[in-house]
């Protein structure tokens, strides 16, 4: 049925859980992974360069640095479990427009993703992308709780 499946990542504790299900899925039924990580977009919020604390230069490595490190536990797995896997990452302020362009361009007929990421008030100011790439893809979604 599926062959192709976009498993989207932000590092968190539940997104991991989700990678193992989803690589033991994809095992089961004989489909291929793709990792997929979304790395935020660089801001200044100061019109005085002196307080940066972080050139852009700097951002965009410490996030490469995450990416690589968040993409690397679905490399791990799905190499343990014999699955073929590739990983991407993205640089963009809409996490579920660059989940859903990243699943139509690499041809995936289903994206996984966990129901949540993060908690708290950041997760209800930021609201759910899960929720996001549910309500705006195309490509059918499954949800791990």
């Amino acid at each position: 049925m599926f062959k192709h499946m976009l498993l989207p990542t932000d590092g968190s504790k539940l997104s991991e859980v989700v990678i193992y299900q989803a690589v033991d899925f994809a095992k089961a039924i004989g489909a291929k992974v793709t990792g997929f990580h979304v790395m935020p977009e660089f801001h200044v919020f100061t019109y005085r360069t002196e307080m940066l604390e972080e050139t852009r230069e700097e951002f965009a490595r410490d996030s490469r640095v995450h990416a690589e490190k968040y993409l690397a536990v679905i490399q791990t797995a799905a190499k343990a479990a014999g699955v073929q896997c590739e990983t991407a990452s993205f640089t963009s302020d809409q996490p579920y427009e660059a989940i859903i362009q990243a699943a139509e361009k690499r041809g995936c007929d289903l994206i996984v993703m966990a129901s949540h990421g993060r908690k708290g008030v950041q997760g209800m100011l930021l609201g759910s992308e899960t929720h996001k790439v549910l309500t705006h893809s195309r490509i059918p979604v499954l949800i791990y709780r």
